[in-house]
């Protein structure tokens, strides 16, 4: 093959020399501005595929001289969806193309095709690695399997070994779990919102097991190709029979149980929309409430066993979830951490990715934002940065916290990590009788690849990055619900913004059932903003102020942020309470104003709204029979934890 494209490209250069306008008189000399034009390429090393990116759009007769005897084939890199061709065009995905032949393309090619003056980028079409090997475990024999759980939200019989939902301190999770270190959420499913099956989070990862009892009832389908005929593109997207999504990796269908698969996708995908309060198996952070309102889950598969896409797929693949419809795209994946330490190094090697992420977030796929949200994990190297993609500075990156509310031994932290989330935590030690994997977290899995069990554990920040996934796809339910619309930009900020206050946890050293330490000291204040906070993002989404109480104690709120400077001197009508509130914050008393201090005596972990009343303007509010004070009222917003950091818990 070697002479053979040796061979091509001098051929094609003489029949083209009497050309006044000809491929020959297009070429450049060899120079540094030509390798700065080749991404990833070796100088002298042969590649399998190469993505060009033109600087305009080529015309057929400039592509028909590159490929003139059928010695290449060049096609667009990207299919092309009618109703975005000017979103394409904007992000220059048009510009892209793949060039492939019979075998390796050599250096001499590469180069050449680097030197033409209309293009822009030549990258080496690189297959996506693996970054490191997932495991799983079944649930053990003596978890539940059936039944409704007294004090718990849903009737999923598994909620109560969810300490990443609801982290009680159990010791038979772990010896050091810590009450309150979860992700806020019960109070959210029982008072504000579940899911809306209209919003779509794409996880782009293994294959999502879209049969799976607790999972199809929340899959996203592709009603066309549903109800057509099999083997056909039925909606002239460019997929063939693409029902519940697409597999990337082998242009077809979805599949998750071949040789080396984990389960990794069903896991993540179980995190995120497991059908909620249906009597089986786990809950979930957007599954909905039992009344069909959970998110829709879309499966863009990206890797099989251990083969990974290649790059132009895993680009067509965030790509498709734009086009398709996702609001969301859940990213358990990235490069090796140190592969990149810029946002110019990561998109010098994976322009073609880089770009399609950019595509994304500009889509607009829900009625409340302009564009779509990237969710990627940080990295399990335990390196000082984020991996990429997930780095780039406008991307949400998740690193790991585990049931002890502290950094997981595995997780990647510092610039790049934006949050941290439930990822578990596998080395913690349970108590005697306890289940040794209950650390990490549980979710679906497929039986195929999981011992004959639907549910098992995993961790890693692959877990974290789909509970941050589904916390934003509350968010967009919430704000769908109140009718308001906002930024994605804004959106993030909000999100990353609401983070409760972790950097008071992490001191000294975490012991290990094995006899190791981690040492905490290189985590402190290099865990982006805080542990993701599900009640206070709403509450945010909301507009309504949030005050941290400490569990079992009486104390006094400073109201003076919320009436001003002068709250003290206002006379106060009362405070209103509903009877959830009562419960969720285990009230022993009826809260009061006193000084302009709100006075409270939470008894239980929990997140509740209340109403406080004013008069501004006087001491009774002015009417028909006397001058006064208007009426002046705030929502707030109450978080009972077990810990109140001393800057008052908010970042």
């Amino acid at each position: 093959m070697k002479n053979l494209s040796r061979l091509f490209l001098f051929t094609v250069l003489f029949a083209l020399s009497s050309c006044a306008d000809s491929i020959e008189d297009k070429f450049a000399d060899a120079s540094a501005d030509i390798r700065e034009k080749m991404l990833f390429i070796e100088p002298g090393k042969t590649v399998n595929s190469l993505l060009v990116k033109f600087n305009t759009v080529p015309s057929e007769s400039f592509l028909a001289e590159l490929t003139e005897q059928n010695s290449v084939v060049i096609k667009p890199a990207f299919k092309s969806f009618p109703a975005k061709r000017q979103l394409e065009h904007e992000f220059g995905l048009d510009r892209w193309y793949q060039i492939d032949c019979d075998g390796p393309i050599e250096s001499l090619l590469i180069e050449r095709l680097a030197g033409l003056k209309e293009v822009a980028v030549v990258e080496n079409n690189m297959t996506t690695p693996l970054l490191t090997e997932a495991e799983s475990y079944p649930v053990s024999a003596a978890a539940p399997v059936k039944g409704e759980y007294v004090g718990l939200p849903f009737n999923d019989p598994n909620l109560s070994m969810q300490w990443n939902m609801k982290n009680t301190g159990n010791a038979s999770i772990a010896k050091t779990a810590y009450k309150g270190g979860d992700l806020n959420i019960f109070d959210v499913w029982t008072g504000i919102t579940g899911g809306d099956p209209s919003i779509i989070v794409a996880v782009i990862d293994e294959g999502v097991k879209y049969s799976h009892p607790d999972l199809r009832q929340n899959m996203w389908t592709n009603v066309a190709e549903l109800n057509g005929q099999t083997g056909v593109d039925d909606d002239g997207n460019g997929y063939i029979d693409d029902i519940y999504g697409y597999n990337f990796v082998y242009d077809g269908e979805i599949t998750w149980d071949k040789k080396d698969d984990s389960g990794h996708g069903t896991h993540c995908a179980g995190i995120i929309a497991a059908v909620n309060n249906n009597n089986l198996g786990v809950s979930s952070v957007a599954g909905g409430t039992g009344k069909n309102d959970g998110v829709k889950i879309m499966s863009c598969q990206i890797f099989s066993g251990k083969q990974g896409a290649l790059l132009e797929s895993v680009a067509n693949a965030i790509k498709y979830a734009a086009d398709m419809g996702a609001s969301i795209i859940s990213c358990s994946f990235g490069y090796k951490g140190g592969s990149f330490l810029s946002d110019k190094a990561y998109k010098n090697y994976a322009s073609i990715e880089a770009d399609a992420i950019a595509y994304f977030e500009a889509s607009k796929n829900n009625d409340v934002l302009d564009g779509g949200i990237a969710i990627f994990a940080s990295g399990n190297d335990g390196d000082p940065y984020a991996t990429y993609p997930g780095a780039l500075n406008d991307i949400i990156s998740v690193s790991s916290f585990g049931p002890d509310f502290l950094p997981a031994y595995y997780t990647n932290y510092g610039p790049g990590c934006n949050i941290v989330a439930p990822g578990g935590d596998i080395k913690l030690a349970p108590s005697s009788g306890g289940d040794m994997y209950a650390s990490a977290i549980l979710s679906t899995l497929p039986p195929e690849v999981n011992k004959g069990k639907d549910y098992g554990y995993m961790q890693g920040t692959s877990m974290a990055c789909p509970h941050v996934s589904g916390v934003a796809a509350l968010g967009i339910a919430r704000l769908k619900q109140l009718g308001k619309t906002m930024t994605s930009k804004k959106f993030k900020e909000l999100l990353v913004t609401s983070a409760r206050e972790f950097d008071s946890r992490i001191n000294g050293k975490k012991a290990y059932y094995d006899g190791s330490t981690l040492d905490l000291a290189p985590y402190l204040h290099k865990m982006g903003t805080g542990a993701v906070d599900t009640w206070l993002f709403l509450m945010k989404l909301e507009g309504v102020p949030s005050l941290l109480a400490k569990e079992g104690e009486n104390q006094w709120l400073d109201m003076s942020k919320y009436f001003g400077t002068s709250s003290v001197n206002l006379t106060y009508l009362g405070v209103e309470v509903s009877p959830e509130a009562y419960e969720s914050l285990g009230l022993q008393q009826d809260p009061y104003i006193k000084y302009g201090r709100l006075y409270i005596y939470p008894t239980k972990c929990g997140s509740a709204k209340m109403t406080i009343k004013a008069v501004g303007g006087g001491t009774a509010i002015g009417g028909d029979d006397a001058i006064g004070g208007m009426e002046i009222s705030q929502e707030i917003s109450i978080v009972v934890r077990s810990f109140k950091s001393t800057n008052g818990g908010w970042l």
